[in-house]
């Protein structure tokens, strides 16, 4: 990155959205790392078990409508601010009050989708600041808060085994109240932010065919992502006979790589174009997944091709997320509800599909090609649209920024 890119937006609000995505993806993702342990004090079936890691990625996606809807009408900072403190009340009644049945962690995972949705509220605050041609490293470095899950993934199984995974959820509070008041203090809304939408551009936008296919395409990156690293960890204890905490640091490597990926998919896009990039990740994701379907015998072995897997579901979302703004400029608020809700439907389908289809075969076997065949077909619809993409809206953006 050059200096450019540094002069032309603010930096603490990008540093700041990048936080507060942080820790919302950390605790939105806490039900993951956590579901062995969970499952086996509640005793839960493997179907239960792939429902209660779904579910707040759901209510996640749902409510992203409605964030996105208060970033535009209020601003993306009040809307984050009021999705922070729902959030904390969620986890304190979990901590406080205990979670007792399968019922209950599906009432939590409702509360800890509010940290989900806060993909409406980074994005837009991040992307107001920047011109089209830093697009793609803003939101890189903005949506690069799903690390989150890494931090998850790492600390959330050890922290059970020491102090009882009740526990957990108050551990938990501490890191967010303080991004709560780091965010307070120092992010900024845009002085030049889009006009207010109205409910009525939300359908307005989907009679828009792109709309679809950013809808879909996101589905398969993001979808993918948190799909993945919510069923991983009880991927790799069924499939391997792997302890929690071991199974955690497995996940934790695969979701790092997909986070990682994530600004630098961005920069890759703002440099040889979006619509190439998704290419090269489609393919390399798919390949990558169909192989792992195979039932391995080598738990290293899945884990290097999971791996690579997430490092092209992550550049893809990045991807993405550099060709919205040159399409949807204007709408970026609403786009970002829109498409987000669809990546968060795509990662409930897969990782509940997957604990659904390993209930009822034994096996993953199924779920997996299932999600690479969809990757293929991604692909195959890029390649489709692309044409009228760059000669359409993508002359135009070509001027500014790569498509």
């Amino acid at each position: 990155m050059n200096n450019s890119f540094w002069k032309a937006g603010h930096t603490p609000t990008l540093f700041a959205a990048f936080l507060y995505f942080d820790l919302s993806f950390m605790v939105w993702y806490l039900l993951g790392p956590l579901a062995v342990q969970i499952a086996t004090d509640l005793s839960l079936t493997a179907q239960e078990r792939g429902m209660m890691v779904a579910t707040p990625i759901l209510a996640g996606a749902l409510l992203r409508l409605l964030m996105g809807f208060l970033a535009d009408r209020m601003s993306p900072k009040s809307a984050g601010i009021i999705g922070q403190l729902v959030v904390i009340v969620s986890l304190s009644a979990a901590w406080l009050i205990g979670v007792d049945s399968y019922h209950d962690t599906l009432l939590l995972g409702l509360g800890l989708g509010f940290a989900g949705a806060a993909f409406a509220v980074a994005l837009p605050l991040a992307s107001q600041w920047y011109p089209p041609e830093h697009q793609g490293k803003a939101l890189g470095i903005a949506g690069a808060g799903n690390s989150g899950t890494v931090l998850a993934a790492l600390f959330a199984p050890g922290l059970a085994y020491l102090f009882g995974w009740q526990n957990v959820f108050g551990l938990a509070l501490i890191p967010l109240v303080a991004t709560l008041i780091i965010f307070t203090l120092i992010a900024k809304n845009a002085p030049d932010r889009p006009k207010p939408k109205t409910g009525s551009d939300y359908l307005i936008a989907l009679n828009d065919k792109d709309s679809w296919w950013f809808m879909f395409f996101y589905s398969i990156t993001f979808g993918g992502f948190i799909g993945l690293a919510s069923a991983l960890p009880g991927y790799f204890s069924d499939q391997y006979g792997l302890n929690p905490v071991i199974a955690g640091y497995y996940t934790a490597a695969c979701v790092m790589a997909g986070s990682l990926m994530r600004p630098l998919g961005g920069a890759l896009a703002d440099r040889i174009g979006g619509i190439r990039s998704l290419l090269c990740m489609y393919g390399t994701a798919s390949v990558c997944i169909a192989l792992v379907g195979f039932n391995l015998s080598s738990s290293v072995a899945a884990l290097a091709l999971f791996v690579t897997a997430m490092l092209g579901l992550g550049a893809g979302n990045g991807a993405v997320f550099q060709l919205v703004p040159q399409r949807f400029h204007r709408e970026i608020g609403v786009m970002t509800g829109l498409i987000g809700m669809a990546g968060g439907v795509g990662g409930f389908v897969l990782a509940a599909g997957l604990g659904t289809i390993k209930q009822h075969t034994g096996d993953y076997q199924l779920g997996l090609w299932m999600f690479a065949a969809l990757g293929l077909l991604a692909l195959l619809g890029l390649v489709g649209v692309k044409r009228r993409w760059r000669t359409t809206w993508g002359s135009s953006a070509m001027t500014t920024a790569r498509i």
